[in-house]
This record gives C-alpha cells, sequence and structure tokens, in this order.
C-alpha cells in the first residue's frame, strides 16, 4: 500500500497560468541531486530535469499556500512538521527522467534530507497518452510499494493545479519524458 493525500485544485487555473507563463521565460539550469548543490555536479544518470530561477513573490506566494494547508497534512500523516522547504519549479524536457529514488527520512540518508517527513508535488501542466498542443506524454510519477510490495508501482494521476503528498521514505521516479513539456512544483515539509 502507497500512501498518498491529494488536494485538487491547490493553485486554481489563474495562478496555474501565471505560475506557467513565468515558468517558460525564468532563468535555468540543470537539476542537481540532493547533496550535491555546493559543488553544482549534475547526475544525468539519475536525475535529468531543469530548474528554473523563479520570482522571490512567486516563491513567497506558493511557500504561503504550503504552510497554510500543514495542519491538513499532519492530519493525513499523523506526524508533526514544522516548515516546508523553499519550493522548486521544474521542466522536464523530452527524453528528461529522475530514477527510483527516496526523498528523505531514511535511515541511509546522512545530509539534511533525513529530516524531510512528507514530500510534495504540485502539477502544473498536463499529461495526454497521445500528442496534445499543451501536453506532455510519459514523465509519470510512480509510487513503489515498501516491503512486502516491492514489485507495486502506482501511477499518479496528474491533474494540474493538484498538490499530492506522500511521506518522504516512498520510494518515487518520473518516468522519461517523451513528447512535449512537464512542469511541477516540488517541495518537503520537514
Amino acid at each position: 500500500m502507497v500512501e498518498l493525500f491529494t488536494i485538487k485544485d491547490f493553485l486554481d487555473a489563474a495562478t496555474r497560468e501565471d505560475i506557467l507563463s513565468q515558468m517558460r521565460t525564468a532563468r535555468s539550469g540543470p537539476a542537481t541531486v540532493y547533496g550535491r548543490e555546493a559543488d553544482g555536479t549534475v547526475e544525468t544518470l539519475v536525475r535529468k530535469v531543469t530548474r528554473l530561477n523563479m520570482p522571490k513573490e512567486t516563491l513567497e506566494h506558493v511557500t504561503r499556500q504550503l504552510l497554510d494547508r500543514k495542519g491538513e497534512i499532519e492530519n493525513y500523516f499523523g506526524e508533526s512538521v514544522s516548515e516546508c522547504e523553499e519550493p522548486q519549479f521544474l521542466r522536464y524536457h523530452e527524453g528528461d527522467f529522475f530514477i527510483p529514488h527516496q526523498d528523505g527520512n531514511t535511515p541511509l540518508i546522512l545530509d539534511e534530507s533525513r529530516l524531510r517527513k512528507v514530500s510534495i508535488v504540485i502539477f502544473l501542466s498536463a499529461q495526454a497518452k497521445e500528442q496534445t498542443a499543451g501536453a506532455y506524454s510519459g514523465g509519470s510519477l510512480l509510487l513503489h510499494g515498501s516491503y512486502p510490495d516491492y514489485d507495486l508501482r502506482v501511477p499518479v494521476t496528474n491533474d494540474p493545479g493538484t498538490l499530492i503528498a506522500f511521506r518522504a521514505q516512498t520510494t518515487h521516479e518520473v518516468t522519461p519524458v517523451t513528447y512535449g513539456e512537464r512542469y511541477t512544483i516540488v517541495s518537503w515539509y520537514r
């Protein structure tokens, strides 16, 4: 079983379109893997995605909305959280992906990510099975089952504007995008 909490319309259509417009013109660079930010190392065999530099006001707006929903997150997971990390705004081009990984809260991780309790993904763009203008194909978020259901793969339905949350120790991946561009915002409650 995979625990998944969903907030539909976390971002309304107007806010989502405004953020997407900003993302399409934002300065960007390849996203690093946690723990490699300081030296700027990009691990393209692990994660191939673009991180966008967003205006301070947009970062603050999304962070405020995440903090406003903190109580719902705590109630669902039965876990006290104190803060959320600064959101990352991500663009996946064709061929971009993120291999199966965990975001934190595991004894195997010794860096700051071990403090992460709940992972957040906010979907901004539509996913389609076939090539459709303004949508992307592939790029599915898959949550993996834990012991004894290691072979379980749960695809997460992508509805633009929806926030999904899962425990940070849940193994998950983003499959390669096969068409278009996939836009998301990610963050973590600690």
